[in-house]
């Protein structure tokens, strides 16, 4: 029976979530800080509504027209069912490296491998995805942030690159020395994301000029294609699936918070809808109050220059100095979640120098070689495409895929496990009772449907400048099926034959079974 100690937030006892821990094959080492709101901070600086919004609104209205505002709610939708998904999961195992220990709980060690590899690789993706968003932003609040160039073609990514080594290294730094410090810096970032957010919405609400149904003005856009609007529509759907992804860092941080069965679900849900609302009306206002609709520089500048355009220059390059902040704490987010990532893997001995990555260190209590080594493969990839205009969109859509490939990797087995009637929400946690079976079917339709759509070879996004190559068309192809059959044909060959819970992290109870023996579907 559990401790009804354990279910208080803040409380010493710690037994219902360690016995959750166990029961995976570990024993927990993870100093337990983090309250309330630093797992909800997690969770919504990862989806990082002005990070987002203001990264790729540019994209959304080029290719899909002030319309495309109806792919949020629509993401959202799909979002949502699974996010419902994960909420089940985070009450039962609010565990580090959630999406690969929940992959690996139901579906197998083999398909638990393979999703930690989709995320591992896609935070990595993610987090050099981020770090650009520094290059949208800081020139057009001052042309001294343009140290290279005039911020027009192989410049423009040229300086992106410089921008976002900065950010990562920054990320790097405050991850090596401690989840405390980390979790001081997110929350404060995230406390005056939110308050800006707000008050942009209101700022933008008072601005404005037009009715409502600016929203379904197409620009003409997809005529003549083979899908008309909608085929414009889904391409310019990628601005917000950008958006709306990271909600399951809350539950990654699930060994270092206090009682997080019950706060991680609550604050995965709250990351996603609170998002989702304000995230919606900024971008709603943002096209009802710009001075001019059929601007150039607002599929160019996009959001900055909606903001400098009707709020004025002192005001507008205060809210662009909040989003620089909300671009900070998204990175420094999606760095701690892949850091999570990797020593959950490590410590099941599934990566190479799994012991050097899964230790802790006694100092800082965190591990601090995933860090480094996570901000080194962030900054490669940046350098990697240094001279790639289209730098942009590339790194933003790969790394949007993997995620949703690698959530597949959990909906779809919970899917099988609920099917074969294997799966049970944990008593007295959420639970989506009889609407379970839907809402997962939903969750495991919308992440193939998605995939599939950002995916698809359109130049506009994998080769939108100089001569078309067909490997760069199917650049998101060709990039994720040498990363996912190379990483999985290493882990057949190599690294399976040594999977097992490292003897330092190993649980050591009568009732888990041998510390290897963490890979099997939940009965």
């Amino acid at each position: 029976m559990t401790d009804p100690a354990a279910s208080r937030p803040g409380s010493a006892d710690h037994s219902h979530d360690d016995e959750a821990i166990a029961e995976l094959g570990y024993k927990p080492e993870l100093k337990r800080t983090l309250g309330n709101f630093h797992t909800f901070a997690a969770g919504i600086s990862y989806i990082s509504i002005l990070t987002g919004t203001f990264q790729l609104f540019y994209f959304g209205i080029a290719q899909g027209g002030p319309a495309y505002w109806w792919s949020w709610p629509m993401v959202f939708l799909g979002q949502l069912m699974v996010a419902l998904c994960f909420c089940e999961l985070a009450a039962r195992y609010p565990v580090a490296g959630s999406i690969y220990n929940w992959a690996k709980k139901l579906g197998g060690p083999h398909i638990g491998w393979l999703g930690g590899w989709m995320m591992l690789t896609a935070s990595m993706v993610s987090l050099s995805a981020v770090a650009l968003a520094y290059q949208v932003t800081l020139p057009q609040i001052s042309s001294w942030f343009q140290f290279i160039g005039d911020g027009t073609g192989k410049s423009a990514a040229e300086n992106a690159v410089l921008l976002g080594t900065v950010l990562i290294a920054f990320t790097t730094l405050v991850n090596a020395f401690g989840v405390k410090l980390m979790a001081r810096i997110n929350s404060a970032g995230v406390a005056i994301e939110l308050i800006a957010a707000i008050v942009l919405v209101l700022l933008l609400a008072a601005h404005i000029t037009r009715g409502p149904s600016a929203v379904t003005d197409t620009f003409g856009l997809g005529q003549g294609e083979s899908l008309g609007y909608f085929g414009a529509f889904l391409t310019a759907s990628l601005a917000s699936a950008y958006v709306m992804y990271g909600f399951d860092t809350a539950s990654s941080l699930g060994e270092e918070s206090k009682d997080p069965g019950r706060n991680a679900p609550r604050a995965i849900l709250r990351a996603l809808v609170a998002s989702f609302f304000i995230g919606g009306l900024i971008l709603l206002f943002a096209l009802l109050a710009v001075p001019d609709l059929h601007a150039k520089q607002l599929s160019v500048d996009g959001l900055q220059y909606v903001v400098l355009s009707t709020l004025g220059s002192t005001v507008g390059q205060i809210v662009l100095w909040c989003v620089v902040v909300a671009i900070t704490v998204c990175d420094l987010a999606v760095h701690t979640a892949g850091i999570r990532l990797a020593f959950a893997m490590a410590r099941d001995n599934n990566l190479p120098a799994a012991s050097l990555l899964a230790k802790v260190s006694p100092r800082f209590q965190t591990p601090v070689l995933p860090a480094v080594i996570i901000g080194l493969v962030g900054i490669g990839i940046l350098l990697i495409n240094v001279n790639q205009p289209q730098i942009f969109s590339v790194i933003t859509s790969i790394a949007i895929i993997m995620i949703y490939l690698a959530y597949l990797a959990v909906t779809l087995p919970m899917l099988v496990q609920r099917l074969r009637g294997n799966w049970a929400p944990v008593t007295g946690r959420f639970s989506l009772g009889k609407f379970g079976l839907p809402v997962n079917v939903l969750a495991v339709l919308w992440g193939f449907g998605m995939s599939v759509n950002l995916a698809w070879p359109r130049a506009t996004v994998y080769n939108a400048t100089g001569p078309q190559h067909w490997y760069l068309r199917w650049g998101a192809f060709l990039f994720i099926g040498v990363v996912g059959l190379g990483g999985f044909a290493y882990y057949w060959f190599v690294q399976r034959k040594k999977t097992g819970v490292l003897a330092m992290h190993a649980a050591v109870t009568s009732d888990t079974g041998p510390p290897g023996d963490s890979g099997t579907p939940t009965p």
